[in-house]
């Protein structure tokens, strides 16, 4: 079995972490349907306190019972919330404990348990399978279960993290401005969403920053 990453990969900035996580393997594993796996192809940062799309903008410090309380805690863990009251969405906390931020992983190409995948999402195109963040919860079977799972570790038999996969060099990606976020201002057009351009299974398709200097 492939080891998960190093803690220290997530102490970065969520900038940075999600760039670096284009690449990288994303594995659910549990006794029941095996290993379910797929390639990172778009992320989302959102930067913390500063950040008005950000959940714990403005939060100084963890309040009892708050979905944002996994965030303050050090990087590489899982932060899953529900939206539209029926989709859960997956993300990587980032940083160094008490810098609130997260990776939300947007799309995945799928690798391992792909039968699986599209008989959870009753649909039969790979490229549909994991292409937004609410579809590849359900083809991974990433729920709110998950919420503060250590993506540092693959003890126990529901084991979720994150792998080694395929270094993406800065050619292949372009950073645009996130999706559904015209709510936080100024900080809608932030260029914190990074995609591997020439995937196939990316959630939304639109032009962007490429990260090669000319």
């Amino acid at each position: 079995m492939s080891h998960p990453l190093d803690r220290s990969f997530y102490q970065s900035n969520a900038v940075a972490v999600a760039r670096a996580l284009l690449g990288k393997k994303l594995v659910h594993i549990d006794a029941a349907a095996g290993t379910i796996s797929g390639v990172i192809v778009e992320t989302e940062a959102y930067a913390g306190r500063e950040d008005a799309a950000c959940h714990s903008y403005k939060r100084k410090s963890p309040q009892a019972g708050h979905r944002t309380n996994v965030m303050f805690g050090p990087g590489g863990y899982a932060y899953v919330y529900l939206i539209y009251g029926m989709y859960d969405c997956f993300n990587v906390v980032a940083n160094a404990e008490g810098e609130p931020e997260a990776v939300l992983i947007r799309a995945v190409e799928p690798r391992e348990g792909v039968d699986t995948m599209r008989r959870r999402r009753g649909a039969a195109d790979v490229k549909k399978l994991c292409g937004g963040p609410g579809r590849l919860c359900m083809a991974l079977d990433i729920t709110r279960r998950h919420y503060g799972a250590d993506l540092c570790a693959t003890d126990g038999g529901d084991a979720l993290f994150i792998t080694e996969g395929e270094t993406v060099p800065d050619s292949r990606v372009l950073a645009t401005p996130r999706i559904n976020v015209n709510y936080a201002g100024e900080a809608a057009l932030y260029p914190y969403r990074f995609v591997i351009k020439d995937s196939l299974c990316l959630s939304v398709r639109r032009g962007g920053l490429s990260l090669v200097t000319q």
